[in-house]
């Protein structure tokens, strides 16, 4: 299955000016930025201080900008148009994804510099925070799935949003409740804990297994876009 530059850049364009006409997910951008501001002036000095605003960016921008966009394109049957069209399902995800891909890496960037975080090896982090960007996309695009409205999607994604933004959280009370201690595998902890690793000089193996956790989730969470997808397609 071929992919079309010129396509994806024909989808990208669309969801420019959609995403630009809509302030109620535009304006969303805004709000890790300003809780990193805020977190940055009260002295945020810990890595979980630091990563409470980056994980939040990549659950509020990445996942739920881009489940309204996918929920926007169902509600208004262009989805199924593009499904029907030439473009591929590579395209289509692919374009569907780009801007948001975008807006996500400008926005963590300016998070990690509002927060005051100056991480040990940035190329490492960069890398790992592009697979979590690929799999807050997959998980927004899973959301605007499953969904039929914009209104329907944006509820529908907020227990998402809850449990990966705050879910390593649940890691401090995991001495009085053990079972809290699965949300260490969650991917929003395992970008913590390859982070704290960095600042040391820690085993290969506690870089690794980070890595590997966070692109299990993610090729779980394509594999499942994919499948939903196909689904849809042959839905009437």
């Amino acid at each position: 299955m071929n992919m079309s530059m010129k396509r994806i850049q024909a989808i990208f364009m669309k969801d420019y000016k959609e995403f630009s006409r809509n302030y109620a997910v535009s304006t969303m951008v805004l709000l890790p930025l300003l809780l990193a501001f805020f977190y940055n002036k009260s002295g945020a000095n810990t890595m979980q201080m630091y990563f409470l605003p980056i994980n939040m960016t990549l659950a509020i921008v990445t996942a739920f900008i881009q489940c309204c966009l996918m929920a926007e394109e169902k509600e208004s049957n262009t989805l199924r148009s593009l499904m029907m069209s030439p473009a591929s399902i590579a395209d289509i995800l692919i374009g569907k994804s780009s801007l948001v891909f975008s807006i996500s890496a400008v926005i963590l960037a300016l998070t990690i510099y509002l927060v005051g975080y100056n991480p040990a090896n940035i190329i490492v982090l960069a890398l790992a925070l592009i697979v979590s960007i690929v799999f807050y996309l997959a998980l927004g695009t899973i959301c605007g799935l499953y969904t039929k409205t914009v209104m329907e999607a944006s509820v529908a994604v907020l227990p998402v949003m809850g449990l990966f933004s705050f879910g390593p959280l649940a890691l401090s009370l995991s001495e009085k409740y053990p079972a809290l201690t699965v949300a260490e595998w969650l991917p929003s902890a395992q970008l913590i804990l390859l982070a704290e690793s960095l600042e040391t000089v820690a085993p290969a193996k506690e870089l690794i297994v980070p890595f590997v956790v966070m692109i299990a989730w993610t090729i779980l969470a394509l594999a499942v876009t994919t499948v939903l997808y196909k689904k849809r397609m042959t839905d009437d």
